[in-house]
């Protein structure tokens, strides 16, 4: 069974970072394509940020430029660091697979960008 765990939100001011972890068991997490998704208050959850097998990346066109996704593979591990948050960057942020079948999701570790 796949599980997923995010850590590393929480509050920061504008202009702030913050690293994210997403740690994985029960898949093949080194030939997998992940990603980072986040869901606002009253909005969709949409996908921020992935990374492929060989370590490709995209990301949208509202964080690129501010946050970098990677991965360690070894220790079926990936992060996110964000920098320059701003108050719209707020929200519940999500690991999960991308393409195909997504796994259960975690529960999510909140980022909440305030002064």
């Amino acid at each position: 069974q796949v599980q997923l765990v995010e850590s590393g939100g929480g509050l920061v001011q504008p202009g702030g970072s913050l690293r994210l972890s997403c740690a994985a068991s029960g898949i093949i997490f080194s030939i997998k394509t992940m990603g980072w998704y986040r869901q606002a208050p009253g909005k969709q959850r949409e996908l921020v940020a992935f990374i492929t097998r060989s370590g490709s990346t995209d990301y949208a066109a509202s964080v690129k430029g501010r946050f970098t996704i990677s991965r360690d593979n070894a220790k079926n591990t990936m992060y996110l660091q964000m920098n320059s948050l701003k108050p719209e960057d707020t929200a519940v942020y999500y690991c999960n697979l991308v393409g195909g079948s997504l796994a259960s999701w975690g529960q999510g570790t909140q980022v909440t960008v305030s002064s």
